[in-house]
Parts: structure tokens; sequence; C-alpha cells
């Protein structure tokens, strides 16, 4: 009855706040929890504003994720190639501004993982259905490449694919539940990293879905 007891007590230990990725990557467990409603009703008002949309890569091909932005400027993609731009191709007008529980999320992330002063000028919102998925791919279209990438991880859970500088390199595979908050930067600012298809579900939240906030210093 003794080691039932020491075997039950290890099963329900929560995981630790912070799981290390590699030289200056993490994962902050739960992190965004506290600020979902927040997150969701801001999530909402960018979308009315800025609507999803599938982007088309420099290839011609169609992304599978669905995608908004918000902030200064606003990561875009079609045949002319990917860009940050300060207009909303769809729109034709400025991207919503970035409203202060992201801003405070993603500064708030940043100084955990030991990157403080992280102000981002772009955020990137990521809209998973179920099989939808993300290759590996870096994030070097911005200018700042000093500064992290912070990702927060809002509905169902997903395997989040963590690499190297290469793509040769064989991911990582990180569960990230709701409210999960990755930072990476400094030697893992280039890490080649994805998102394997997401597994169908239903988030008493967010439905069946997954949406992703990435922050990003871009220009």
């Amino acid at each position: 009855m003794t080691f039932d007891l020491f075997d039950n007590l290890a099963e329900a230990a929560p995981e630790p706040a912070i799981e290390p990725l590699g030289d200056g990557a993490m994962v902050l467990r739960a992190f965004a929890r506290a600020r979902e409603e927040a997150l969701a009703r801001a999530i909402a008002a960018i979308a009315e504003a800025a609507p999803f949309r599938h982007l088309i890569t420099p290839g011609g091909f169609r992304m599978s994720v669905a995608m908004t932005n918000c902030g200064k400027v606003g990561w875009v993609s079609d045949r002319t190639g990917y860009r940050y731009d300060p207009v909303d191709p769809q729109t034709q007008r400025p991207w919503p501004a970035m409203p202060p529980v992201f801003a405070e999320l993603a500064r708030d992330a940043a100084a955990r993982a030991g990157y403080p002063g992280f102000a981002p000028d772009a955020c990137l919102i990521n809209r998973y259905a179920p099989g939808s998925r993300l290759s590996l791919h870096q994030d070097r279209d911005e200018l700042d490449l000093d500064a992290p990438i912070v990702s927060v991880s809002l509905g169902l859970p997903a395997v989040f694919l963590f690499g190297g500088l290469r793509r040769a390199d064989r991911p990582a595979r990180v569960r990230v539940a709701h409210g999960d908050v990755v930072v990476w930067g400094g030697p893992s600012r280039l890490a080649y990293h994805g998102v394997a298809p997401l597994a169908d579900g239903d988030h008493p939240a967010f439905g069946r879905a997954r949406l992703n906030l990435t922050f990003r210093k871009a220009r």
C-alpha cells in the first residue's frame, strides 16, 4: 500500500511551471490561462475588424490554418512572397491595434523566460481546425532577431514541433495545452518549428478549434 500511495502521488503531481525546450527556449505551462476570457474577447474584436482568412503561399498553395493579425504590422503571404505589411490587404485598412491584454501577456511571458523589455509590434493569430497543421519553418522575416518569439496556445491541445537550426534536424514533439506559452530566443531564435495535424475535440471556451497568438518584434 505504501508503494501504491507514492505511485498515485507521482501521477497526480503537477507539471513543472517551466519546461526547458533548448538553449533559450521553454514552455511556460498554463501561463495565460488566467487571462483566457480577456484574450477571447480581444480575439473576437480583432476578427470582426480583420476577418480570418487562408493565405496563399508563394508557391500557390492554400494554407490550412486561418490567420489574421493585430499590431503596427501584420504578417502576410501571397504569390509575391512573405512579408510584414502595415495594411490588411483584404480590407485595405491598417491592422487592428494590439490590445493591452495581448501586449501585457507577451511582455510578462518574455520576462519570465529571461527576455525582459520585450515590446512586440506584431501579433499573428492562427486558427486551427481539426486536421490543420503548420509545416516546419523559421521565423526570419523580422528585422530584430534579438527579440524572442512568444507563442500562446488557446483551445484544443496540439503537438508543437520544435527542432534545430537546420530543417533536417529532428524536432521534439511537445504537447501544448490551453494556456501554455512557448518562448524562444537567443541561440534558439531561428529554430525550425511547426504544429502537427490537430486532433479533433471540443474545448469549453473555443469549441473545435485551437487559437495561437504569436508575438514578434518585426520592425
